[in-house]
């Protein structure tokens, strides 16, 4: 499978073996049986349903109702979370109401945005899910170059309006993510290197916080909150809509995907090591070692150059001469179509298992593990992918904003996926698991993009470094009873 299409249905989650999905509560005499915060079971009133279902501009879904089915499936199907409630927002004042009702009752919340959380957090069993997934809204204002984005739009329709305008901001590598969990937790992407990550372009957030009350956030209102916004991930509130700075950028670029048989990968990956240790801030190369045609394992290279054209074939030169190429794809190029911003957001029918952490080159040991990984424990669904960081990402303070780990180079990703339903989950899982063994001790630090369900304490502290003392204050402050818990969590001090 190519990596873009694996990235365009799904790179993420927990192998459904491994999460055990709670059966819905019964309801008793008219009553909706739901899971508070502390496990425990809760009993909703059909008036106190009534009451939030007159509040909202949009529905909300019980079980019982028409489209409950379809709202509470996620990108992944390793996941199949039945929520007792889900409240579908129109607006911010959606948002509120249905905030304030989850933390008047104690309820489990979770919040979906593009609903891609790559932990499954982005539903729950027997709570209350906060789906922003029908904010779809975007307006650009060229003349300023600002963007204001509502928290369900995703990708793909965020590229699409800005780069009408000519202008884009850093938004990840895949069409059908969410802006709103991809921004809230540092947001990786193709013209990174050059711009910043995207909570770096931010510049005021919406944000409905843990007692239903909405605050707008900048860099001279609620300062602290939009700090901790910028990196600290769905810890601190409900965004209801972002406003980026934007860029000139394309709308054509130059960049594609350059193979390479997997007998290389010695020879090629230590080249690249070397190349792109100075390679200058416009481009951006992702690595993935994966399956190809015919079933053969090769080392893909997937390029975007944001600078001159004039320059493009001079800077990917040495790309081209790691070794003989199985496939140069490496071209003049729309944006848009680097991004996959002419794919369909589709439902993945694929289930995913992932680990991953950062590092901060790609050295000899490294490389002479990973090629042993693939060739000691073979697996046709097996992937690790190297997602590129550096540039202007590193030249911001670690302490300017939530998002700590500045001076990575790439995000290591081990990755499976099989068929749903079917049986690989045992298998990839392990395979998987296998591999983080070999590699994580080359990592340091954590992307709480990757937030993983089965994760340890030590490892939210390595994402968030040394800022974390100050988002558990922050925590305590604006969330106290951690309502907002299911992500890579920071514990209320």
């Amino acid at each position: 499978m190519k990596r873009r299409a694996f990235c365009a249905a799904g790179v993420a989650a927990l192998a459904a073996a491994t999460l055990p999905c709670r059966r819905l509560l019964a309801a008793t005499d008219g009553e909706l049986a739901a899971t508070g915060l502390d496990g425990r079971q809760l009993n909703l009133k059909p008036s106190e349903l009534g009451e939030l279902r007159a509040a909202l501009r949009g529905a909300l879904l019980t079980a019982d109702a028409a489209g409950y089915d379809t709202a509470r499936r996620l990108w992944n199907p390793a996941f199949d979370h039945k929520p007792a409630l889900i409240a579908r927002c129109a607006g911010a004042a959606d948002v509120m109401h249905a905030v304030s009702f989850a933390a008047a009752h104690g309820l489990l919340t979770a919040v979906r945005g593009g609903g891609h959380s790559l932990s499954g957090q982005s539903g729950c069993d027997g709570g209350l899910v906060v789906d922003v997934s029908s904010m779809r809204g975007v307006r650009v204002d060229p003349l300023a170059r600002r963007a204001r984005v509502e928290s369900g739009v995703l990708l793909g329709e965020f590229d699409r309006e800005a780069q009408a305008f000519g202008l884009a901001t850093t938004a990840g590598t895949a069409a059908d993510t969410g802006v709103a969990g991809l921004t809230l937790g540092g947001g990786v992407g193709r013209i990174g290197r050059k711009y910043g990550l995207s909570c770096d372009n931010l510049t005021a957030v919406d944000v409905v916080t843990a007692d239903g009350r909405f605050a707008r956030t900048s860099a001279t209102e609620n300062p602290d909150l939009f700090w901790a916004l910028r990196g600290g991930g769905g810890n601190f509130g409900v965004v209801t809509s972002f406003e980026y700075r934007l860029h000139a950028v394309g709308p054509m670029l130059f960049g594609g995907t350059i193979d390479y048989p997997f007998a290389q990968a010695h020879q090629v990956l230590r080249g690249f090591s070397e190349f792109i240790a100075g390679a200058p801030d416009e481009l951006y190369v992702d690595v993935a070692l994966q399956p190809g045609a015919g079933g053969q394992r090769i080392v893909e290279f997937d390029v975007c150059y944001c600078g001159p054209p004039a320059r493009a074939q001079d800077v990917v030169a040495p790309l081209r001469k790691l070794g003989k190429p199985l496939q140069d794809r490496l071209a003049p190029a729309p944006y848009v179509k680097l991004q996959g911003a002419t794919d369909a957001p589709q439902v993945n029918d694929n289930a995913a298992y992932i680990k991953g952490g950062l590092i901060r080159d790609i050295s000899p040991a490294l490389v002479a593990a990973l090629v042993d990984h693939f060739d000691s424990t073979p697996l046709p669904s097996g992937m690790v992918v190297f997602q590129h960081q550096g540039g202007a990402i590193a030249r911001v303070a670690p302490n300017a904003t939530a998002y700590w780990n500045r001076k990575a180079l790439y995000n290591l990703m081990v990755l499976a996926l099989w068929k749903v339903p079917g049986d690989g989950a045992a298998a990839n899982t392990q395979w998987v698991r296998a591999g983080w063994d070999k590699l994580e001790h080359f990592t340091d630090g954590y992307y709480v993009n990757l937030s993983e369900q089965d994760q340890h304490e030590r490892r939210v502290h390595a994402a968030y470094g040394d800022n974390y003392p100050r988002l558990a204050a922050l925590k305590k402050r604006y969330d106290p009873a951690n309502l907002f818990r299911l992500n890579a969590n920071i514990k209320p001090a």
